[in-house]
């Protein structure tokens, strides 16, 4: 018989073996997983650099200065012409000629166009001839007018004869002062035949061709000229500004009104204040007012929008800051003022006014403070910053 003993050994054995390789197994991936973590922490260690120092904000720096600023009244307009006038034939007849272009831009007493005088000078003779006529009769009695005074003062003719012939004298002399008004009324129309421009302008769309029949009483009227130089702006305002605009017209300031495109981007030209409408629209709050520009390279055309800009006065050597340092708080306006020792300090501000890209500080700053122009979302009082350039613009210099 075996012994149980012996057939136990070998399989006790195994499970020891067995044991050691699991166990050395876990501790090499133990000490793999360790190695690996140690060495991936200890990088990105070495990449943050020290736990305690304190990183900067990159910020873009402008210095206030000192200068002047307008002060600015702005309000939406439409450019209107001085003058428009529709052309109108003042005589019935065929127009005959078309001297113009469409879009031409002629001066006044250019001619435009011509109808047929035919007519009016065919008047022109019959009320020359008429004229004629009558002149004999007129002369031949003032002759006897003479004759019957001598008679009369010979007592050869009683005083009512006399009398009876200087009536006629006059009734005749009446009737040739009748016949100069024909002919200078046939003249007229003759005139009438040759249309001119009456003022200076640019002329639109033809209304009616060579060969058609005209009449003084057509409503549409041949073509229309409108005044272009110069040309007149009509913008509003609010109402509370009248007072101010009111008082520099009647101290005899000239003011000076822009107008720019309908992105207020590009200005468009240069003018002065006109007039202001007598009446403030109740509906709106606002008032009109009307500029008027030289328009000398036809930069303003009739019925176009612009946004009108009033110069109401220039405040001198204030203090001025790019708008975009101004930061809106809880408690007003402020902005980061940057310390010799590269931290930020909130200032608060007081803003007077703010033209283009610059705002007027009334209180709170220097010339020569150096303030966050952008970069100011990630500060707080006593921020590090790290000045930069301006992006897209080679220009801006880091200031510091």
């Amino acid at each position: 018989m075996n012994d149980p003993s012996q057939t136990s050994l070998p399989a006790a054995s195994l499970r020891r073996w067995w044991w050691v390789l699991a166990t050395c197994c876990l501790l090499a991936v133990a000490a793999y997983t360790f190695l690996f973590k140690s060495g991936d922490a200890q990088s990105r260690a070495a990449e943050r650099g020290p736990a305690t120092a304190v990183r900067s904000v990159p910020v873009v720096a402008a210095a206030a200065r000192t200068g002047d600023i307008g002060v600015y009244l702005t309000g939406l307009g439409s450019v209107t012409p001085l003058n428009t006038v529709t052309v109108k034939s003042r005589v019935d007849g065929q127009l005959m000629t078309v001297l113009f272009r469409e879009g031409q831009l002629v001066n006044s007493g250019d001619l435009l166009a011509e109808i047929d005088p035919r007519p009016f000078q065919v008047q022109l003779t019959q009320a020359e001839g008429q004229m004629a006529r009558d002149q004999a009769l007129l002369a031949n009695a003032k002759i006897d007018l003479e004759r019957y005074r001598l008679l009369y003062k010979q007592d050869s003719i009683p005083k009512q004869q006399l009398d009876t012939q200087g009536a006629l004298v006059s009734q005749y002399e009446g009737i040739v002062k009748a016949d100069q008004g024909q002919i200078d009324n046939a003249k007229l129309q003759l005139v009438y035949c040759r249309i001119t421009a009456p003022i200076s302008g640019r002329i639109g769309l033809r209304l009616v061709d060579p060969g058609n029949i005209v009449h003084a009483s057509d409503a549409g009227g041949l073509i229309v000229i409108t005044q272009l130089q110069p040309i007149a702006v009509i913008f509003t305002i609010a109402e509370d500004s009248l007072p101010q605009v009111m008082a520099k017209l009647g101290a005899g300031v000239p003011l000076a009104v822009e107008a720019y495109d309908r992105e207020q981007k590009q200005r468009l030209a240069v003018g002065t204040l006109l007039t202001v409408d007598n009446q403030i629209d109740p509906n709106t709050g606002t008032v009109r007012l009307k500029a008027e520009f030289p328009n000398q390279d036809g930069a303003l055309f009739p019925n176009q929008f612009v946004n009108a800009r009033l110069l109401l006065d220039v405040k001198h050597e204030t203090t001025l800051v790019p708008i975009a340092a101004i930061q809106r708080g809880t408690q007003g306006p402020f902005v980061y003022v940057i310390k010799p020792d590269h931290s930020v300090e909130v200032r608060r501000v007081v803003v007077n006014v703010s033209e283009g890209d610059d705002a007027s500080i009334e209180t709170g700053l220097s010339a020569g403070d150096q303030v966050v122009v952008d970069g100011a979302e990630a500060l707080r009082d006593g921020s590090k910053v790290e000045l930069q350039e301006r992006k897209g613009d080679p220009t801006q210099h880091v200031n510091g």
